[in-house]
């Protein structure tokens, strides 16, 4: 038998059965902890498969990192996307529109089907980050950014009102969470899913704000701060859900306590922060006007005396 060759093969397999692994090894694990027990024979083997796909991911994130900056310089598409802003922007609306209206529609039936104003405040948070996604890419679909400046100011100004309006349905829902105890209940697994992505969603949503920051776009603003706001309503459904999920029954002050007082920090902010758009984009329009005419009139009286 060859040692070496063997040895070669299981520290590294074909990318397929990697790629195999990554789910066989993530449902055992799953399963193990749900339905057999952590101390059995078939935990201990998911553990064990489990130890060998990390081990063999790890071996390969140098043939994996090579892999994907060949990928970036050399592959058309994804220079792309990496070089225009103006289509990762755009796809992300669209994908957000898309989800938001959906979401705002199942919502809504919900609300008619159950006559719950529950269902029908988170339709209502819906739908306006839908309008406001769908105001935005109406522009970047066909304008580069900076191109119409005071278009994306009057976009980002409305977007500001919209936030305002959108903050009656998130008081709305908190009031329910708080005072008529509307809460998610999911499994422990799932909870501690929701709040990866949540705190990842959270934190890119922030490096994208300052990230697009130097584009000096009101629109492409606009559009990380909606995204922003999701996350951090977000955030409040995911410690309605933990309170829940990880509380018991005598933790039910508590819990009323947390989510009022971060229900009130997130209205606040988005209270804040739909004021701020409002008043700089009505500063920003005011000073343009003024800039346009003063370039107006300096130029008809560079007219007159030359004349």
């Amino acid at each position: 038998m060859d040692w070496k060759k063997l040895g070669k093969a299981l520290l590294f397999p074909h990318i397929a059965i990697m790629l195999v692994l990554i789910p066989l090894s993530a449902a055992l694990v799953v399963c193990s902890m749900l339905f057999v027990g952590t101390d059995s024979v078939i935990a201990c083997i998911s553990y064990a498969l489990a130890a060998y796909t990390l081990t063999v991911w790890c071996i390969k994130i140098p043939y994996l990192i090579q892999f994907f900056k060949r990928l970036k310089t050399e592959n058309e598409y994804v220079k792309r996307w990496f070089s225009d802003e103006r289509l990762r922007v755009n796809v992300s609306l669209y994908s957000s529109l898309a989800f938001n209206v959906a979401y705002a529609i199942f919502q809504l039936g919900l609300g008619f089907y159950h006559s719950s104003f529950w269902f029908y405040s988170l339709a209502g948070y819906y739908i306006s980050l839908a309008i406001m996604r769908f105001f935005l890419v109406r522009h970047t679909s066909t304008h580069r950014p900076g191109e119409k400046m005071d278009t994306e100011l009057v976009r980002y100004r409305t977007c500001g009102w919209i936030f305002l309006v959108m903050n009656l349905a998130i008081a709305m829902m908190i009031f329910f969470m708080v005072y008529w105890d509307k809460t998610f209940v999911h499994h422990e697994i799932t909870t501690i899913a929701m709040a990866a992505y949540t705190f990842t969603a959270f934190t890119i949503s922030i490096v994208n704000i300052v990230k697009y920051s130097k584009y000096k776009s009101p629109v492409y603003s606009a559009s990380k701060e909606i995204s922003l706001a999701a996350a951090c309503v977000s955030m409040l459904t995911l410690e309605s859900t933990m309170l829940t999920t990880f509380g018991t029954g005598a933790d039910i002050e508590f819990r009323r306590i947390m989510l009022s007082v971060t229900g009130a920090i997130i209205s606040a902010f988005i209270i804040i922060m739909a004021i701020y758009m409002i008043v700089h984009s009505n500063k920003s329009l005011k000073s343009r006007k003024m800039t346009t005419k003063d370039y107006i009139q300096v130029e008809f009286t560079e007219k007159i005396n030359g004349k």
